[in-house]
């Protein structure tokens, strides 16, 4: 597979990943994770298991994301991208960015970790405050 399929399939995961979100498809979100993937935001790193408990917590609304900046290293690689969460009631927004890590599966590529930053209007850049998802500890 040339460099330029890896992206255009990475890229393609990511749509997948920001599609899946706004139609609230978490079984299709899920799919594009590695089994032993995470999902980091609101101070904690969530293991899949969790991100259905998550994602029913979260806003709903559209997930707008702009074209990667992906560094291919063999079957790794790593990447950017930014996002416009429009949330769908008030449509007051969200902005920031996902920090990514990606494998070549048998499957295809997939997101091993996904971090979220959210940038503020004072400029800071976090990765955000907690959320009102709660955790079920053993």
């Amino acid at each position: 597979m040339s460099p330029t399929d890896d992206m255009v399939e990475i890229e393609q995961l990511l749509a997948r990943y920001a599609v899946g979100m706004t139609r609230g498809d978490v079984d299709g979100v899920l799919a594009v994770f590695t089994p032993d993937g995470t999902y980091s935001a609101f101070g904690d790193s969530y293991p899949l298991d969790e991100f259905p408990a998550l994602i029913a917590a979260a806003p709903k609304g559209l997930f707008l994301v702009g074209t990667p900046v992906i560094e291919l290293d063999g079957d790794a690689a790593t990447g950017t991208q930014p996002l416009c969460f429009v949330e769908h009631s008030e449509h007051a927004m969200r902005i920031g960015y996902y920090n990514d890590t990606y494998v070549r599966t048998r499957q295809g590529w997939r997101l091993r970790t996904r971090a979220m930053t959210f940038i503020r209007r004072s400029g800071d850049h976090d990765s955000g405050r907690p959320h009102a998802f709660e955790r079920s500890r053993p």
